[in-house]
């Protein structure tokens, strides 16, 4: 039998017909495979630009809601007479050795340091901390008319803080760096004191509230500084001259409106900030005691300490210190009182034991 069919051919071979002819693509294909990977690897940089770009833009607005973006503003847009300064004597401060070296400093490296504003009650930028660098610019732009001296970097302020938090933020950094004298610490104090915005009108209240970061020893002596100013603070020619123990113990030593207005006299009439102290000395010896008496120097206090259990007793005159492990703070305030009334029972009327 014929392997041909009637019409003349054979059936395909199926090995035959599974081989086929390998073709390499022709300049044509080539070139549009080349452009389709081309496109391809661009869209794929693109959706990553695309991706970086709203990180960025998150990222970026993250920092300005945070207020950790700097702007360089015009010296021109920025003023001064909202939020009293924390210095005395501004313009000695202005015209001082310290800001010459500031301003060299601004000249030969720039600012290297930012101000912060916020926007005030007017709508204009009013400047909160950076006083020093704000003036040394003004005075650098003055001098030299150069453009580079017109602008500040500054941190703007975001969202409406409160008063009192502004006079923090303005002392914050001369605190820290020990910048402030004691009378001009006091002085932030009167001030905040005397702004209706603040809500408080007891400046010594406002020490703690300033200068909630410092010690209470610290506070105490600031406190003391606002008390000597309060009462003879306009007859003080150069307060910021005044030493801590020198203003501390003045402060101490009036006691009546009497001696508060010879103490007035007599700075009044100084000429000098060495006769301004002389007189607060003076003043301090001839009161330093009770009806004028001079001061006795006082016994060495004696103390001795010893344990009960784990606790530790320090005794002393008028005084006795017990350092325990009991948190005496979160005890129930009658168990502590039923332990304070055993104690000075025993003290009172307790058999001693020997």
């Amino acid at each position: 039998m014929s392997s041909k069919n009637k019409f003349g051919f054979a059936p395909v071979d199926a090995k035959t017909s599974s081989k086929r002819r390998a073709r390499a693509p022709g300049p044509m294909g080539a070139a549009v495979r080349d452009a389709a990977e081309s496109l391809q690897e661009t869209t794929e940089a693109k959706i990553e630009q695309r991706r970086r770009n709203a990180e960025d833009a998150k990222t970026f607005r993250q920092a300005q809601d945070e207020g950790r973006v700097l702007f360089q503003l015009p010296l021109a847009d920025v003023s001064t007479d909202d939020l009293p300064r924390d210095r005395l004597a501004l313009e000695e401060v202005a015209q001082s050795d310290e800001m010459e070296e500031l301003k060299s400093s601004i000249r030969e490296r720039g600012q290297r340091e930012p101000v912060e504003v916020y926007v005030g009650p007017d709508g204009r930028y009013q400047l909160k901390k950076g006083w020093r660098r704000f003036t040394a610019l003004s005075q650098l732009f003055s001098q030299t008319g150069e453009t580079r001296f017109a602008t500040i970097t500054a941190r703007i302020e975001v969202g409406e803080d409160d008063r009192i938090s502004r006079y923090v933020d303005m002392v914050e950094e001369n605190v820290v760096r020990e910048d402030l004298s004691f009378a001009e610490m006091a002085q932030v104090a009167i001030t905040a004191a005397q702004d209706e915005a603040v809500g408080e009108i007891d400046p010594a209240e406002l020490v703690s509230r300033l200068y909630g970061a410092l010690h209470k020893t610290k506070r105490s002596y600031i406190k003391n500084f606002v008390f000597l100013l309060g009462i003879v603070g306009d007859d003080l020619g150069w307060p910021k001259a005044i030493p801590r123990n020198l203003g501390v113990d003045a402060a101490r030593a009036l006691r009546t409106p009497q001696e508060a207005e010879a103490l007035r006299a007599q700075l009044a009439a100084c000429g000098s900030a060495e006769e301004q102290n002389a007189a607060l000395k003076a003043f301090v010896d001839a009161r330093g005691g009770q009806g004028g008496k001079p001061v006795q120097k006082a016994e060495p206090k004696q103390k001795f300490e010893f344990f009960v259990g784990k606790t530790k007793v320090t005794a002393r005159q008028g005084e006795c210190r017990i350092v325990s492990e009991h948190d005496f703070a979160t005890m129930p305030k009658k168990q502590l009182e039923a332990a304070v009334r055993a104690f000075e029972e025993a003290l009172n009327g307790g058999p001693r034991i020997r």
